[in-house]
C-alpha cells in the first residue's frame, strides 16, 4: 500500500502522438520511458522519486500492453545488476534510486556494468536533495558519475526539457555504451507543467525475446585482464563520443547575449532558481528572457572542452552554479582555464555557500554580491534612500521553539520504545545501534535512544564490534526496520550476526511496510498484492538464518509484554544472537486503509465503533510521566482552571486515532489509572440508544447536584 494512489494519473500514460500532457515531473518521467521504448524498468523508492515507483506500480497494465517488464527492486544494488539485460542486448532498461545513499548501495554492480558498457540504452534515473528537510547525508551522486565513468544529465526543472532528457540519455547510452544518470531535483520531480505528447512505443526487443535468443558477446563480460582494456575504451573511445553526441544533439544551451563580459555556468536543475533571483534583480523578465550570458549544463559529466572554453573567452569573469559540496564543475572548469592560460576570473563557491541548498534568497544574495563585484553596471540603479526605518525580519529559529522529526499519532514503533526506557531504569543503560527508518526517531526526545546509524539494514552491523568478555555482562541493543531487513540486513546484520556468536539484542521493528519511503509493500507485508509475493515470515528467514533464539510480539501497544520480552532477552543465558520480531500495522498506513472503509460502512447506514480515550482530569495528578514515556503529539497539558491545582493535567485532542498507547505505557510504568477509553458509535443500534439516553439522564441529574452543592458551599 503506497502513500497514495496514481490510478487516475497513470491514465493519462495512453496518451498519443500531438495529445498535450499535463502532470509532475515524476508521471512525466515515467510517461518518457513509454514512449522511448523501454523494455524493462526496476528500482529501489526514496525520497524525492518515491512517486516513481509508485506510478509504475499503478501503471502495470500499461506496461503489461507494450511487454514492459516491472520490478520492484530489493534494494538498489539489485536494481543496477537489473539493468545487466542491456549488456548484450539492444534492450533499454531504466531504474531509479535516491540520490548517494542509493548509488552507495549501488556502487559495486555500478562499477562493474560501467566496466563493461552496454549495447541497449541504460538509464539510471537519481532523485536528489539538498534541502535541510533533506532524510539524508549531503553528498553528491556526481562523484560516483566521475568515479565509474557513468555520463549524468541534469535537465532544467519543466516538463518539455525533463521528457526530452529521458530520450537524451537513452540515445547518449547507445551512442557511447555507457550507463546514463539522470539526477532529478526534488524541485524537477515535483513540477507541474505540460508536454506535447507522442505515442507510447514497444521495445524492439522485450526481455522474452532476449530469452529466447540468447546473445553473448566477450567484449562486454568483466573477467580481467578484460577489465584493464575496459578502462581504455571508456577514455579512447565512449568519452569522445559522448562528447560529441553532447555537442551534436545540443544538450546543453545558451541564453543571453554571447557578447557580454561576465557569464554563469550552471547546472540545468538550477536553472528556475537563477532566473527567478535574475528577476528579483532585474536582470530577467518573468518569462526568463535576460541580457545575462548563461551556459546552462543539462549533461552535467562529462563536460565538453571546447565548449566551456567558448563560452569563457573574452569574459572578464565567469561564476559557476553548482549545489552541493565538493564543487567538481568548478574544478573541471578551473584546470581547463589553466591549462591554455586563460586570465578569466573563475567564481563558484565563496561567492556561493560552500555546500546546502541554494534557496531563492542565497541565489538573489549570491547573484547580486558577484554583479556587484565584476559588473556593476548591469545592476539597475539603488531607489532613492527614504526615512523610513527598515522592517526587521525575525530570526524565526529563536522566535519559535525546535520541532524535532517524530512518531506520527499511533505510530506502533513509540511503544518499542518505551518499553525500552522503561527496561533501561531496571537494568541500566545500554549501548544502543539504531538504523534507517521511522524508527530512527527514538534518538529524540522523550526516548533519547540510539547512539549510530550507519546504513539502511545496518544496525545490528554497527554493533557488531560490541562483544563483552564478561558472559553475564551487559549486551547492546541494536535496531532495524522490516524494510531494512529485506533491503540488506537479512545478511549484512542478522546472519553476519549469526556467523560471528554474537551475544547481543537485535530488534526487528515490523510495521507491514516500507514505510518511510511511503508505505510501499515489501516481502513481510500482510496485504494481499497481485503481483507480488508478499506476507513472507521475518521469524522463519531468522531462523533459516540460524538464529535460535527468536521471540514474536504481535501487538507492540503491549508494553508490558515488549518490556518483559526485551528484558528476558538481555538477561537469558542461551548463547548467540536474541531476535525480537516486533509487529504491528503502521497506523498512518492503516489510517489511510480504515478511514475510507469506515466512512463508507457509516454511509450505508451500519454500525461503526471508533476507540478514543481521554484523561480524568479528577484523577490526573499532574506529573505527566505518561507524556515522558509516550512522546505521543496527541496527549498533551490542560488547565482545569482549578486555583488548588498548580499543574495542568494530562489531555488527550482530537487528533486521537484510538490506539491505546498511553494507557498501555500509564499501566507498564504503574504511573496512574487516570486514563480510560470510550467508544464513539455511528449508527448504533436501538439498545445501544437507550442506554445512552439513560445514561445521559444520570449523568445530567449529578451534574446538577453537583453544581447545586458547589453554589450551597460558595
Amino acid at each position: 500500500m503506497a502513500e497514495r494512489s496514481f490510478a487516475k494519473e497513470v491514465q493519462k500514460l495512453k496518451k498519443g502522438n500531438g495529445e498535450v500532457f499535463t502532470g509532475e515531473g515524476i508521471l512525466g518521467i515515467t510517461k518518457a520511458l513509454l514512449e522511448n521504448g523501454v523494455g524493462y524498468v526496476g528500482g529501489y523508492q526514496g525520497s524525492p522519486i518515491s512517486h516513481l515507483m509508485d506510478v509504475l506500480a499503478d501503471a502495470q497494465e500499461i506496461l503489461g500492453e507494450l511487454g514492459v517488464h516491472f520490478e520492484a527492486s530489493a534494494n538498489e544494488a539489485t536494481a543496477t545488476a537489473m539493468l545487466a539485460a542491456s549488456v548484450h542486448y539492444p534492450i533499454r532498461g531504466a531504474v531509479t534510486y535516491k540520490s548517494v545513499v542509493g548509488t552507495n548501495v549501488a556502487s559495486d554492480a555500478l562499477s562493474n556494468l560501467a566496466s563493461g558498457g552496454v549495447t541497449g540504452g541504460a538509464l539510471i534515473i537519481v532523485g536528489e536533495d539538498f534541502g535541510e528537510g533533506s532524510s539524508i547525508m549531503q553528498e553528491r551522486t556526481y562523484a560516483f558519475a566521475m568515479k565509474s565513468q557513468v555520463w549524468m544529465l541534469d535537465p532544467r526543472p519543466n516538463l518539455p526539457r525533463i521528457t526530452k532528457a529521458v530520450g537524451d540519455g537513452f540515445d547518449l547510452s547507445e551512442a557511447s555504451n555507457t550507463p546514463v544518470m539522470l539526477q532529478v531535483g526534488i524541485r524537477s520531480c515535483h513540477v507541474h507543467g505540460h508536454f506535447t505528447a507522442k505515442d507510447n512505443k514497444r521495445p524492439a526487443m522485450t526481455v522474452s525475446d532476449a530469452l529466447e535468443n540468447p546473445r553473448r558477446d566477450l567484449n562486454r563480460i568483466v573477467l580481467p585482464p578484460a577489465t584493464y582494456l575496459h578502462e581504455q575504451e571508456k577514455l579512447t573511445k565512449r568519452l569522445p563520443a559522448a562528447q560529441k553526441f553532447i555537442m551534436e544533439r545540443e544538450i546543453n544551451e545558451r541564453f543571453g547575449k554571447e557578447d557580454a563580459k561576465v557569464g554563469l555556468i550552471l547546472q540545468g536543475g538550477s536553472y528556475n532558481t537563477v532566473i527567478r533571483a535574475l528577476n528579483r534583480l532585474d536582470l530577467a523578465d518573468l518569462y526568463g528572457d535576460t541580457d545575462v550570458d548563461m551556459l546552462v549544463l543539462n549533461c552535467i559529466y562529462p563536460l565538453v572542452d571546447e565548449q566551456i572554453m567558448d563560452f569563457c573567452e573574452g569574459k572578464d569573469a565567469v561564476l559557476v552554479i553548482e549545489e552541493g559540496h565538493p564543487n567538481y564543475i568548478e574544478q573541471q572548469i578551473a584546470t581547463m582555464l589553466y591549462k591554455r592560460g586563460k586570465t578569466v576570473k573563475l567564481e563558484g563557491k565563496g561567492i556561493l555557500p560552500m555546500g546546502g541548498e541554494y534557496t531563492g534568497q542565497v541565489m538573489v544574495d549570491s547573484l547580486g554580491a558577484f554583479f556587484a563585484q565584476y559588473a556593476p553596471s548591469m545592476l539597475p540603479v539603488a531607489k532613492t534612500a527614504t526615512n523610513e526605518e527598515p522592517v526587521a525580519i525575525p530570526d524565526l529559529s529563536k522566535t519559535l521553539p525546535g520541532r524535532p522529526p517524530g512518531f506520527c499519532t499511533g505510530c506502533p514503533e513509540r511503544p518499542i520504545f518505551a518499553a525500552t526506557k522503561l527496561v533501561e531504569e531496571e537494568l541500566g543503560e545500554h549501548h544502543i545501534s539504531s538504523d534507517i527508518g521511522c524508527h530512527l526517531f527514538s534518538i529524540m526526545p522523550p526516548f533519547d535512544i540510539g547512539a549510530t546509524t550507519m546504513g539502511y539494514g545496518l544496525g545490528p552491523a554497527s554493533a557488531a564490534a560490541f562483544h563483552n568478555e564478561n558472559k553475564k555482562g551487559r549486551r547492546s541493543i541494536s535496531f532495524v526496520g522490516d524494510g531494512g531487513f529485506w533491503h540488506n540486513g537479512l545478511t549484512s546484520s542478522v546472519g553476519n550476526a549469526v556467523f560471528n556468536k554474537s551475544d547481543n539484542v537485535i530488534v526487528i521493528v515490523d510495521n507491514f511496510y516500507s514505510s518511510a519511503t511511503g508505505g510501499q509493500d515489501i516481502l513481510s507485508s500482510r496485504a494481499v498484492n497481485k503481483t507480488k509475493q508478499t506476507q513472507n515470515s521475518i521469524v522463519e528467514a531468522c531462523k533459516g538464518m540460524g538464529v535460535k533464539w527468536v521471540r514474536q510480539v504481535d501487538r507492540t501497544y503491549d508494553v508490558t509484554k515488549m518490556r518483559d520480552t526485551l528484558k528476558e532477552a538481555l538477561t537469558t543465558e542461551e548463547e548467540g544472537p536474541k531476535v525480537i520480531v516486533a509487529s504491528s500495522e503502521c497506523m498512518l498506513n492503516k489510517q489511510r486503509r480504515v478511514k475510507p472503509e469506515m466512512a463508507k460502512a457509516a454511509k450505508e447506514g451500519k454500525r461503526v465503533v471508533k476507540p478514543r480515550f481521554g484523561v480524568d482530569e479528577d484523577v490526573c495528578t499532574g506529573d505527566h510521566a505518561c507524556m515522558r514515556l509516550s512522546g505521543c503529539p496527541s496527549l498533551s497539558v490542560k488547565d482545569t482552571g482549578d486555583p488548588l491545582r498548580d499543574d495542568p493535567v494530562a489531555a488527550i485532542d482530537q487528533t486521537c486515532v484510538g490506539c491505546g498507547n498511553c494507557g498501555e505505557v500509564a499501566d507498564a510504568a504503574v504511573l496512574c489509572p487516570s486514563f480510560y477509553q470510550a467508544e464513539v458509535v455511528t449508527n448504533p443500534t436501538a439498545t445501544e440508544k437507550r442506554r445512552a439516553a439513560r445514561a445521559s439522564k444520570i449523568i445530567s441529574w449529578l451534574q446538577s447536584r453537583r453544581d447545586a452543592k458547589r453554589v450551597a458551599f460558595a
